[in-house]
């Protein structure tokens, strides 16, 4: 699958989709809206669960032929052979991912306010970085604001399309888009909305104008 890491980044969210039934209507519904990339994230320790709703997902969203990463988890993305894996700074090395993903993976690394830590993801072969938060976020209540101009500033340092995450919501995404990033992640602002699918589209718009 070759895809260009541009676009509406969704994230799904075990509270928001408690089960595998609402999990996949409510990704398809995003989907269906525009949604370029789809990351699947679920902290728990349900080993069983998550595989199960991973390879459902993959499934799905191999029909839209839209990239599945996997959260922070290399071992489940290799077991279901999904499309590639987001990794946090303490959830593996990007060469150990590679190795076991294989040369066309796509592979996300967190740098959180750092742009030391996105050129050092950067040479160790990613093929995206994400920034954040910018904004306050429900899912990561406490952590670090970045400042809004290290987008313009990874854009002139890097060569990797950047993720912009944390808080961003329709009020918001058309400043940091400007600002310099290639997709906005998110979660609330897209899958606790009423109309899944019309708000993916209008967070789709921002890339099209």
């Amino acid at each position: 699958m070759t895809c260009k890491l541009s676009g509406l980044y969704a994230i799904t969210d075990h509270q928001l989709m408690p089960d595998k039934a609402s999990l996949l209507q409510q990704v398809e519904t995003s989907l269906l809206g525009g949604v370029r990339i789809i990351q699947y994230r679920d902290k728990s320790n349900d080993t069983d669960r998550r595989l199960d709703e991973a390879t459902a997902l993959l499934d799905l969203c191999r029909r839209y032929q839209t990239p599945l990463l996997i959260n922070d988890d290399i071992d489940l993305a290799v077991k279901i052979g999904a499309n590639g894996v987001h990794l946090g700074q303490s959830d593996g090395a990007v060469t150990l991912a590679r190795d076991l993903l294989g040369p066309t993976a796509i592979i996300g690394v967190t740098c959180h306010d750092s742009l030391e830590l996105a050129i050092e993801a950067q040479n160790a072969g990613a093929d995206y970085v994400a920034f954040g938060a910018f904004f306050p976020s429900k899912t990561k209540p406490n952590a670090k604001p970045a400042p809004m101009n290290l987008l313009k500033v990874a854009k002139e340092k890097l060569h990797l399309p950047i993720v912009a995450i944390g808080g961003i919501s329709m009020d918001n995404a058309e400043q940091i888009i400007t600002e310099g990033a290639d997709m906005v992640a998110v979660i609330h602002a897209l899958y606790a909305q009423d109309d899944i699918q019309k708000t993916a589209s209008r967070f789709a718009s921002l890339f099209t104008n």
